[in-house]
């Protein structure tokens, strides 16, 4: 047996069906039917990997998740259909420990075939992160937080309303949303340009993420919409279920938001390839930051890699911080790097990306 995964749901349809699908990867499978017996079996056991459903009888995902995460950090999936019904349940899932997220159909057994690639992907990459990363994620997140304050008296007042728009365009998948909040309430309102943010999720989650950093950044963040303006100040955040493009507006020459289907049948939706290649289409690459962040897979690097070669400025996170160093390692193997940097260095690279005295790229 390659590991074991404890199954935390309330239905035995839904166990049955996860069961199936973990035992066919080669690994022992365990289950709980509700909450406080997922705690009495974690703490009484080591799992290698725990998939959890957010609402259950007695204690529900996120107090079994909060009490696993301070007596025995373990790496946690989450499964649930409240990943859609209640983003804000699944985006404090992930603030207290969670690693990823897949939404549990409706209608099972019936839809459970169109999440099973998914879920067979997600477990095989989420069972290679060290369990170290999960500590060491939320230190750093939270010594960076801290150092938020002096980093925004340093940076706020470099920045020039007047001069001419340029785009930071970021990609991230698992472990992303964290890095992601921490650039949209980092950046100070007056921050001179665009931000074009590509964070995989699920089709609908992607309004309340940006609702929620809204409500906390001082930026304007708000989901991709057809014809929406890139403008400075503002953070836009591609819609869950469509790629984001870009087209340029006559006749004044403004870039704007494009929302296209998956024609190319790419594996996430949307995919950071397809903003960056789009991007180079319509906006001049020397005018481009783009950076990948934490993420499974290789989405992103064969356009940073594209990107570079025309100019652009191109960051990819290093392994010191990337919870999953799998997307931002293919841009740097791939020669798509210019530079490779822990995240506190990248969000002091985009501060200044937007500063006056901008330091001459090499």
């Amino acid at each position: 047996m390659k590991g074991n995964i404890l199954i935390v749901d309330d239905s035995a349809l839904v166990r049955r069906y996860l069961s199936r699908i973990i035992t066919s990867l080669g690994y022992q499978v365990d289950t709980a039917k509700d909450g406080n017996e997922a705690v009495e079996k974690i703490l009484n056991n080591d799992y290698d990997l725990i998939t959890l459903d957010m609402e259950m009888p007695g204690k529900n995902g996120i107090e079994v998740l909060k009490e696993i995460m301070d007596k025995k950090p373990t790496r946690v999936l989450v499964i649930s259909a409240f990943t859609t019904e209640n983003g804000e349940l699944t985006l404090e899932a992930l603030d207290n420990g969670a690693l990823d997220y897949i939404t549990k159909p409706s209608k099972i057994p019936a839809s459970i075939n169109e999440i099973e690639e998914e879920i067979k992907n997600k477990i095989e990459e989420v069972i290679k992160i060290p369990k170290f990363k999960i500590l060491m994620n939320r230190k750093k997140i939270s010594e960076l937080k801290k150092n938020l304050k002096d980093i925004k008296k340093v940076n706020k007042e470099q920045y020039d309303p007047n001069e001419d728009l340029k785009y930071v365009l970021i990609g991230a998948s698992t472990g992303g949303p964290r890095l992601i909040e921490s650039i949209a309430t980092t950046l100070p309102e007056n921050y001179p340009y665009p931000i074009c943010v590509v964070q995989h999720m699920p089709v609908n989650f992607t309004k309340k993420f940006a609702e929620r950093l809204d409500s906390i950044s001082n930026l304007k963040v708000v989901e991709a919409k057809n014809g929406e303006e890139l403008s400075k100040g503002k953070m836009i955040i591609g819609k869950g279920g469509w790629h984001l493009h870009f087209s340029v507006r006559s006749p004044d020459n403004q870039v704007v938001c494009k929302l296209v289907p998956n024609t190319r049948k790419r594996f996430f939706v949307p995919s950071v390839d397809e903003m960056f290649f789009s991007a180079l289409e319509v906006i001049d690459p020397k005018k481009i930051m783009a950076i990948l962040l934490t993420g499974i897979g290789d989405d992103g690097a064969d356009g940073m890699v594209a990107l570079k070669k025309a100019g652009a400025y191109t960051i990819a996170e290093s392994e010191e911080t990337a919870v999953v160093y799998g997307m931002p390692k293919e841009a740097y193997l791939r020669g798509g790097a210019v530079k490779v940097l822990p995240f506190p260095k990248i969000l002091e690279e985009i501060l200044e990306f937007g500063a006056k005295n901008e330091l001459q790229r090499v």
